[in-house]
Formats: structure tokens, C-alpha cells, sequence
């Protein structure tokens, strides 16, 4: 198992699991106290965003740096992405709702996420962590 978690990507998928049990959670939560599916996974989205980055940051990628020159280029890149994600997940929602279920439709935008956030963080976001940017 030791061996196993130390492949990034097998972390990242531990991590982005996680945290996808957490927004399923959030979104039967939200529709159990009459959100409708757009508000409900837009909440659980928003949750899921913050506590993916830090264990992602910290966990996935081992990027323990935090000075403010470093955290103030991964905010801007990782907000652009997020405006992205966002996007993508309440347009899929909106078109398949009353079709699918709000928890099946984020599962469907969260795996065609996960695949280009991974290439994203790999290749720009958290690339060269060992290398410090000040």
C-alpha cells in the first residue's frame, strides 16, 4: 500500500475521491433541505473546491511552500481554472436537469474534470515544487 501512495496520480484520485463523497454529501444535504439541483451542486462545488486544493497542494503534490509570491500565482492560475470548472458544472447541470440526477450529473462533469485539472496542476499549477519561485 506504502508503495502504492506514493504515485502522484493514485493520491490525486484518493484525494479527488474523498472529496467527491464530501460533495455528494453536500448536495443531498442541500436538496434534503429544498435546494434545487443547480444551488445544491453549486454549494457542494464551492466546498469541494476548497478542501480538494489544500489536500491536493499539500497531499497530492507535496508543495509545502507558502510564501505569498507562490500561493499568489497558484490562487490566480487555479482561480482561472476554477472559473472554468464552474462554469462547465452548472452548464451541465442546467442542461440535464430533470433528465438526470443532480449527483449523476456532477459525477459526469467531476470525471471530465479531474482528467484535465490533473494535466493542469502536473504540468503548471504545482510543476517544480522543489524549485522555489522567489
Amino acid at each position: 500500500m506504502k508503495a502504492l501512495l506514493q504515485r502522484r496520480f493514485v493520491r490525486y484520485l484518493l484525494v479527488g475521491g474523498s472529496v467527491y463523497v464530501l460533495e455528494l454529501g453536500v448536495i443531498l444535504v442541500g436538496q434534503g433541505a429544498g435546494l434545487s439541483a443547480v444551488p445544491a451542486v453549486a454549494i457542494a462545488f464551492c466546498v469541494g473546491l476548497v478542501v480538494s486544493f489544500i489536500l491536493q497542494k499539500f497531499v497530492t503534490f507535496g508543495d509545502k511552500r507558502t510564501h505569498h509570491k507562490v500561493l499568489l500565482r497558484q490562487t490566480a492560475a487555479v482561480t482561472a481554472l476554477v472559473v472554468w470548472n464552474f462554469a462547465f458544472t452548472i452548464a451541465l447541470t442546467k442542461l440535464l436537469e430533470g433528465h438526470i440526477a443532480a449527483t449523476i450529473t456532477r459525477t459526469v462533469a467531476l470525471l471530465i474534470t479531474t482528467l484535465w485539472n490533473f494535466q493542469l496542476y502536473k504540468a503548471s499549477i504545482f510543476r517544480g515544487a522543489e524549485e522555489p519561485l522567489y
